[in-house]
């Protein structure tokens, strides 16, 4: 059995979300050291809320992406999900080029923004293609008619 084009975007958006969740390192990182996730967030707090919910913004929207890609085929909500991808590859381009920019630069993080954004032009693909398939199909449905034309 083929996997269709929805499958592939939700697939894709699940994997970006998974480099995101180590990129990002959201309290986990410290766990796998032994260390207090309480103390890490306790320092500072009142200078990174703002930038958590922008991060815990960014993270949601895929979410959303992705129930919403599995329960709704419009066209509307197509074009609205390809105008997504391309904003969310464009904010990865920006964000690699932002990491670029940190002293020492953190090569592994560099690799991982790399491949986000590499699966992001991927999705960018996939989601055009499925936006263009929502024409196609209704195409099929009412075939234009000669004397129209």
């Amino acid at each position: 059995m083929e996997i269709n084009l929805r499958e592939k975007i939700v697939t894709l958006w699940i994997v970006f979300l998974l480099g995101l969740l180590f990129h990002t390192q959201l309290g986990l990182m410290p766990l796998f050291h032994g260390l207090d996730v309480a103390d890490s967030h306790a320092q500072g707090m009142a200078e990174i809320v703002p930038i958590l919910w922008l991060m815990l913004g960014f993270f949601i929207l895929p979410m959303f992406a992705i129930v919403a890609t599995i329960f709704t085929n419009s066209t509307s909500y197509r074009r609205i999900h390809f105008g997504l991808t391309v904003i969310y590859t464009l904010l990865n381009f920006a964000h690699l080029l932002a990491d670029l920019m940190v002293q020492p630069i953190a090569w592994y993080q560099i690799l991982l923004m790399v491949i986000l954004f590499l699966i992001g032009i991927l999705l960018n693909l996939v989601g055009f293609q499925w936006m263009k398939g929502s024409k196609k199909a209704r195409e099929r449905v009412l075939p234009s008619h000669p004397s129209l034309g």
